[in-house]
């Protein structure tokens, strides 16, 4: 399925095509105390359609996974890394995609914090 999504101030926005069957919480040090629900695409499935200028990185810990935000309203709209296999990945913060209703997918912990 087709969703699009962006950030708080409309500075960034994107599109991106997949499957959402679950949400991933993740209870690392950024995905628990941003609130993040997650769901993963091939990069080649992911269009940021605006806003690459309003992108800031932050990286922490083995620096494999670049974790976006816009720079003028804060909110984190996708992360970028790799999958086990090399495949480029895109993590989306299901929040940031317009009109989904979260209610309707099961969530799943993940156990980042002890990585």
């Amino acid at each position: 399925m087709k969703y699009t999504g962006g950030c708080h101030c409309g500075n960034v926005k994107f599109e991106v095509e997949m499957t959402i069957d679950k949400l991933l919480a993740c209870n690392c040090s950024i995905c628990s105390k941003k609130g993040h629900l997650l769901s993963f695409t091939d990069a080649k499935n992911f269009k940021l359609s605006k806003g690459s200028d309003s992108l800031t990185d932050y990286q922490f810990g083995k620096k494999s996974i670049h974790h976006y935000f816009c720079k003028t309203c804060g909110i984190a709209t996708f992360g970028k890394g790799a999958m086990p296999d090399g495949t480029e990945m895109r993590a989306i913060n299901v929040r940031c995609l317009d009109n989904i209703d979260l209610k309707k997918f099961p969530i799943s912990e993940y156990d980042g914090k002890s990585l």
